[in-house]
């Protein structure tokens, strides 16, 4: 026999809705974190959550190799990164429609322009988007090194022990194919510029 007062069942039924809420409200919540967030949110961003500034270095002996990253370019035509073994790679994933990724475009191509002939090559990786903004994107910014179609954004998935968990992200390799390093968000150009000089003097 329930021998709980009139009054306080009263009060237990009034919260009933609150409390059943809760784990629905926790839930969402936590959907806007994590290795794939996505904030229903935000609009004309394609629901991606921003980065959290973290520059992730890997000690050359904790490195795993990325492979299997191919596709077509934005502009045309067939690009595999094995092409590129035994040099230093920057990886950037990006959008069009990414405000931080506007706001990195030009430190980028300035580190790509001042490294390349010293053994450095720039990859984009262009995600959540169509190979036509994506050229309009790279003609305002000047960019002149190449960016693969991946609007599913699947080549991340390819990049274990670090995947790209947010927009941008850029990923740097060592010589032998290895990820060295990951910033997750908005990378700026002394941060690039100083990670390709330490990326350059390791013994090769």
């Amino acid at each position: 026999m329930d021998r709980m007062s009139l009054p306080r069942r009263s009060r237990l039924l009034a919260a009933l809705p609150l409390l059943l809420a809760a784990p629905l409200l926790l839930a969402a919540l936590a959907g806007c974190t994590g290795s794939h967030a996505v904030d229903q949110g935000v609009s004309g961003s394609n629901g991606y959550v921003s980065g959290d500034a973290l520059l992730t270095f890997v000690p050359v002996g904790h490195r795993h190799a990325v492979h299997g990253i191919s596709g077509t370019l934005i502009d045309g035509g067939h690009f595999d990164l094995g092409q590129w073994k035994g040099k230093v790679v920057v990886v950037n994933f990006w959008g069009q429609w990414c405000a931080p990724c506007q706001a990195e475009a030009d430190g980028l191509e300035k580190v790509y322009e001042d490294n390349k002939a010293n053994g450095v090559e720039f990859l984009g990786i262009d995600v959540r988007d169509d190979p036509a903004s994506g050229r309009a994107f790279e003609r305002e910014h000047h960019i002149t090194y190449p960016s693969i179609d991946d609007p599913s954004n699947l080549l991340a998935l390819r990049f274990a022990g670090l995947t790209p968990n947010a927009t941008p992200t850029t990923v740097v390799l060592d010589r032998s194919g290895r990820i060295a390093a990951r910033q997750s968000g908005e990378i700026l150009y002394t941060q690039l510029r100083d990670l390709v000089a330490h990326l350059l003097a390791e013994p090769a």
